[in-house]
């Protein structure tokens, strides 16, 4: 080392150099919180997919030509993208989708209810995005199901950062896309990630059978047609198949019928109390069509049940 030169410094980051970004932009015809409909893809504050560094988006995914990164900036009348990476190009070409370019509004009716049209006025912009990778959102479905928020968020964080790929590009932090054979985690894996057996081993069924559910799924072309696909699949009910819909497609009709809080949250936003399933299908009825459309404009309302005690507190099962 010449003499005053400062010593390299010390780095656990396996990847090459990033290299350039292959770039692009997306101009919306009309105005949409494309950022909004992108940032709702985040499994909890510390996903190791998706983070927000910045003012920019980053998110890691396992495309069909491979792994890649895609930074994404949202500006006034555009939104501007980096990716690397394989996959690189299919997830620029995935943007517009990813931001909510595919779905449409038109007969929506937000006057039906007041609420629904007061906040359908300041937001007249939401879109619902997808990200056209169906089984890594019918997986994270799966990691939700009858457990808390925090659980599911903690063993998805697990298990994509043990058993997924580091992602190329200078990311803010390190990410990690889903893993490439969700079949061949071990048990003892899922165990040390905390999440129980039942959802392990439904991820695992459906992992061997994914090729095909996620070429019926994609050439479904109605909601009822893709939860026959997703409900077919051991383990997986009508809550995970809206789930799955949701991330995926973007579903502006999908009802996740089985929430542990959502027909609570539902029927206290649009009657000042509480129902039950069937009473929030009731409720959402004259939207149908758009059912999703309205709990996600419910959600950003501000009108929530107050609180009546206190939350569920998460049961770990590692030590059994």
């Amino acid at each position: 080392m010449p003499r005053g030169a400062a010593p390299a410094r010390a780095t656990r980051d396996p990847r090459p150099a990033a290299g350039r970004p292959i770039e692009a932009e997306y101009r919306p015809r009309t105005p949409i919180d494309a950022h909004r409909a992108i940032a709702l893809q985040q499994r909890g504050a510390h996903d190791p997919a998706q983070t927000t560094a910045a003012g920019v988006i980053w998110r890691a995914s396992r495309t069909p030509q491979g792994i890649a990164t895609i930074a994404v900036r949202v500006e006034r009348t555009r939104v501007r993208a980096a990716a690397w990476g394989p996959g690189a190009e299919w997830m620029l070409d995935q943007l517009p989708r990813l931001c909510g370019a595919d779905d449409d509004p038109a007969g929506f009716d937000p006057g039906r209810h007041a609420l629904v049209a007061d906040v359908h006025r300041r937001h007249a912009d939401l879109r619902l995005g997808r990200t056209d990778l169906v089984f890594d959102a019918l997986a994270s479905a799966v990691f939700e199901q009858k457990v808390t928020a925090l659980q599911a968020f903690g063993a998805w964080r697990m298990i994509l950062t043990w058993c997924g790929e580091r992602a190329p590009g200078p990311t803010p932090r390190p990410l990690f896309a889903p893993p490439a054979d969700w079949h061949l985690v071990p048990s003892w894996t899922w165990h040390r990630a905390g999440l129980e057996p039942p959802q392990s081993r439904t991820i695992v069924a459906a992992a061997r059978r994914r090729g095909g559910v996620e070429s019926a799924a994609a050439s479904a072309d109605t909601g009822e047609a893709r939860d026959a696909v997703f409900t077919s699949l051991p383990g997986v009910g009508v809550w995970t198949s809206a789930e799955a819909r949701i991330r995926a497609f973007g579903d502006p009709d999908a009802v996740s019928v089985g929430d542990y809080h959502l027909a609570h949250q539902v029927g206290y936003a649009l009657t000042g109390h509480r129902v039950d399933d069937d009473g929030m299908v009731e409720l959402l009825e004259p939207w149908r069509g758009h059912r999703q459309r309205v709990i996600r404009l419910l959600a950003i309302s501000g009108v929530f049940e107050p609180r009546r005690g206190p939350r569920l507190a998460p049961e770990d099962h590692r030590r059994r």
